[in-house]
């Protein structure tokens, strides 16, 4: 065990963030920290740094352990250049190989005891070096400064001059490179390209050390972590194996969960109607049973009302009119900044139904492209056609479709006054924003709250051509989610450049591959598109491996349909039976208490009080009734609890 939390709680100004929280990260483990925007996750990794103090628990950290953390927010002012960096993050390393080569100049002019004291702390200086790798520090800093995208042209670039997201890179580098026993990773993938995200999943991969990582890039943990662990509602709760994984054990148990809230609350519906009828027998053996049953009720552990997610919402993106087939047309098309090609000569064409994925290293002219079809930017040259009804929505990662002035509940109904405020604010929650904060204004927000207020507005747009440039961005998973169920059900065009891998894989049906040399199309989700370039395939037309294991379940699929509408046939019919059982039970039982009703009015009736064989046979006949009634009232229980 390396790190443990037990029973961590936290609150600011009265409101519980953490409430029990509990998990341990074993020594070389890969884990990670989920959970939706607010829960607490941030929190949590300040607190395990010791940034922030928890109100009760404790963080239990190995003896001796050395912790290294990336936080979200990177406040570098360093004037050393980012080598420079790296050569203070090796500095014990350095000094120790300076100290080696001290030695070996000492050791030339020594003689009797002082020489064996150089020699034997030569030998132990030497072996501690090999163990912390010293001969390839060199190597070390290369590797991980370009493996995260830096040049070496950049190695030499002063801190302080950097933008936010390479300073980001610069803190990642130096973490990786000292090598602590535990890295706590907040938002890692954020600022890095395709490319580096790759490699720091191989770097990490193979990190002797344990990682906790927070991160809304389920792709990225799918590879990285062998454990998630979970905060819901102020509480923790761990699982084995990667993001897949949990997902799937996650609704799992959620499934599971709500059955059994369903079925108690049938449950307790039908004891409450049961007691009801008992007391309506009004018999002194139907009131105990009836009594009997609610202290039974009472004493029933309720079961929770599993939380419902946000992603379980459904947000429709709808086209107010269907495009023509062919949405968009590309030919020899060029794009030049300062003298510098981004592309030039480039085709391409999108028909309508497809969601089609723009991938390429950065600067290679993605969002300029987007920009370029949404007439925002004008090409050097080439010619681009849309088809017949084309209506664009634009979605850019700037925010320029936004009024900075406008509350972010104007910006929506000002843009679609027909809606209700209903469907307004439900479009709203499931990008988070609820309650009094639909009011806040859009010049107050944060960059990735006016992303999450554009996309609201686009799902709203009626358009059948969306163009989106990184949707997912500062988006939680649940969002991201919602996203993908509305693109997946979506009868409009999609073109997007993003970064999301998972989101790429749950959406696309091609992939454009942006090069300087071109575009290579590869027609398959993300993970067909890695296969195929993996194996040197240049273009990929053929369809996709899961097309083909989807056909070939489908016989199976369509067997096991059979059976089961069979058994449902036949339950379906055990249950008419029972019904109609049931319904015959409860009106023998009216009839019988019915006759004892009048058998008892009869007996009553002066003029039959000296009728003794009359008598006789009244109360003959009413204790006959009480006792069919008594197994009926057995058997009317026995059929309702079926």
């Amino acid at each position: 065990m390396i790190l443990a939390c037990q029973k961590i709680t936290k609150a600011f100004g009265g409101d519980t963030i953490l409430n029990n929280i509990n998990f341990l990260i074993n020594e070389g483990e890969k884990a990670a920290l989920i959970g939706i925007n607010g829960a607490g996750k941030t929190t949590l990794l300040k607190i395990i740094t010791g940034e922030y103090e928890a109100d009760g628990g404790e963080v239990v950290l190995q003896k001796g352990a050395t912790m290294g953390y990336l936080s979200q927010v990177i406040d570098v002012t360093s004037r050393r250049t980012i080598y420079e960096e790296m050569l203070d993050a090796k500095k014990e390393i350095i000094d120790m190989e300076q100290n080696i080569r001290t030695l070996e100049q000492s050791i030339s002019r020594l003689s009797g005891e002082e020489l064996e004291n150089a020699m034997e702390n030569y030998s132990r200086l030497t072996e501690r070096f090999e163990k912390a790798n010293g001969y390839a520090w060199k190597s070390e800093i290369n590797g991980v400064l370009k493996g995260l995208g830096f040049t070496e042209e950049e190695f030499d670039t002063p801190i302080h001059t950097l933008s936010g997201g390479q300073k980001t890179r610069v803190a990642l580098s130096r973490i990786l490179l000292t090598q602590p026993d535990i890295i706590l990773l907040d938002e890692p993938t954020n600022h890095l390209d395709m490319d580096a995200i790759r490699w720091l999943e191989t770097f990490l991969g193979n990190y002797r050390g344990a990682v906790l990582i927070v991160s809304h890039d389920r792709y990225f943990l799918d590879r990285v972590v062998s454990k998630v662990i979970e905060i819901e509602a102020g509480d923790s709760q761990t699982f084995l194996g990667n993001y897949s994984q949990y997902a799937e054990k996650k609704k799992a148990q959620r499934d599971a969960q709500m059955k059994l809230y369903l079925n108690q609350q049938q449950e307790i519906k039908h004891q409450e109607e049961v007691i009801t009828k008992l007391r309506s027998f009004n018999r002194e053996k139907s009131i105990r049973r009836a009594e009997s049953r609610e202290k039974m009720l009472d004493k029933m552990e309720r079961v929770d009302k599993p939380v419902v997610l946000n992603s379980r919402m459904r947000i429709a993106l709808e086209p107010e009119v269907m495009s023509g087939n062919d949405v968009l047309t590309i030919e020899n098309l060029s794009k030049s900044f300062e003298n510098k090609p981004l592309f030039r000569n480039l085709n391409l064409s999108i028909q309508r139904g497809e969601v089609v994925g723009l991938l390429g290293a950065n600067g290679t002219g993605k969002t300029t492209l987007l920009k370029i079809i949404n007439r925002h930017l004008r090409p050097d040259g080439g010619k681009i056609h849309y088809g017949a009804k084309v209506s664009i929505g634009y979605y850019d990662q700037e925010q320029h479709v936004l009024n900075d002035e406008k509350t972010i509940f104007d910006e929506i109904s000002d843009a679609y006054p027909k809606l209700t405020n209903t469907r307004i604010r439900n479009v709203l929650a499931a990008f988070l924003f609820t309650g009094d904060r639909v009011f806040q204004q859009i010049g107050t927000l944060s960059g990735g709250e006016k992303g999450r207020v554009s996309l609201a507005k686009l799902m709203l747009s009626n358009a059948n051509f969306l163009i989106l440039d990184e949707p997912t961005n500062h988006l939680d998973i649940q969002s991201r989610e919602i996203l993908e169920d509305a693109i997946n059900a979506y009868e409009g065009t999609v073109f997007y450049v993003s970064h999301d891998r998972y989101f790429i894989n749950q959406t696309a049906t091609r992939i454009l591959d942006l090069s300087p040399e071109g575009i290579v199309n590869y027609k398959g989700n993300y993970t067909y598109y890695l296969e195929q370039k993996e194996a040197g395939n240049i273009a990929a037309d053929s369809e996709s491996v899961a097309n083909l294991s989807t056909a070939e379940t489908t016989p199976a699929t369509s067997s096991s349909s059979k059976e089961d509408w069979k058994k449902s046939r036949e339950e379906a019919a055990r249950q008419r039976k029972r019904a109609n059982e049931l319904k015959k039970t409860e009106a023998e039982i009216s009839r019988l208490e019915e006759e004892n009703e009048e058998i008892k009015n009869e007996m009553n009736n002066p003029e039959i009080a000296s009728n003794v064989s009359r008598l006789m046979e009244l109360s003959t006949k009413y204790e006959e009734n009480e006792a069919a009634l008594l197994e009926l009232y057995d058997k009317w229980e026995e059929l309702s609890e079926d």
